[in-house]
């Protein structure tokens, strides 16, 4: 058992600029499961295709670890329009989780814009931030750390830009891993950058957004 519970997101939104995390739920499960058909996102993810009813299981898994947090990412400007569906809000997904329970002061990141028209926007630099700070602020990460496949350039930049080391290669697993240590000037970096992000009542938002989506409709 680990000093915190990273379930503390179960019912957390947060509200960046372009983007928002919002917790996994089974509401997006088919969506999520149509992403990972793609066999480019089995190659960046490392996965391997799931049926749906795996998938499902998979996030009951996830829901219930422990030491992992899971996001989705939704557009903020789709979001904003009580209209459209969530579903069609998402653009892809995040995690934290800690991976040595000897070591509980650092977390793997790992994230993925999984729709192609939100890629190559800035989108994946704001939610790395967004995700370090709750890190940091809440459960008291002191490192983060990334394993990315070789041919992984953009994401491998992104990180570097992060200010994210290269600390090993695995020719093996054909990824490099890179760490950020989070001494007092790196926190208030980071505290910094997300200044503006708010954090909302995920379950109180959903039911109001879905009450006017309602009330659409019936006009």
């Amino acid at each position: 058992m680990f000093d915190f519970e990273m379930r503390i997101n179960e019912n957390v939104l947060l509200a960046g600029n372009r983007v928002v995390l919002v917790p996994y739920t089974r509401a997006h499960v088919p969506r999520y499961h149509v992403w990972m058909q793609s066999p480019e996102l089995q190659t960046l993810t490392a996965s391997e295709p799931l049926s749906l009813q795996q998938e499902y299981d998979m996030q009951t898994s996830w829901s219930q670890d422990e030491d992992k947090l899971t996001f989705i990412l939704l557009s903020s400007e789709l979001w904003s329009d009580p209209s459209v569906p969530e579903e069609q809000c998402m653009m892809g997904d995040a995690n934290l989780f800690v991976t040595d329970p000897t070591d509980t002061s650092k977390a793997e990141l790992e994230v993925m814009i999984a729709e192609p028209q939100f890629r190559g926007r800035g989108i994946g630099t704001e939610v790395v931030f967004i995700l370090m700070s709750y890190a940091v602020s809440k459960l008291g990460i002191m490192r983060f750390q990334v394993k990315i496949g070789l041919g992984n350039l953009i994401s491998i930049n992104m990180f570097k830009k992060l200010r994210f080391t290269e600390v090993s290669t695995c020719r093996v697993f054909n990824e490099v891993t890179m760490e950020l240590e989070v001494d007092p000037s790196v926190r208030t970096w980071i505290l910094d950058q997300t200044s503006k992000v708010q954090e909302r009542d995920y379950g109180s938002e959903r039911a109001a957004r879905t009450k006017t989506e309602a009330g659409l409709k019936q006009d």
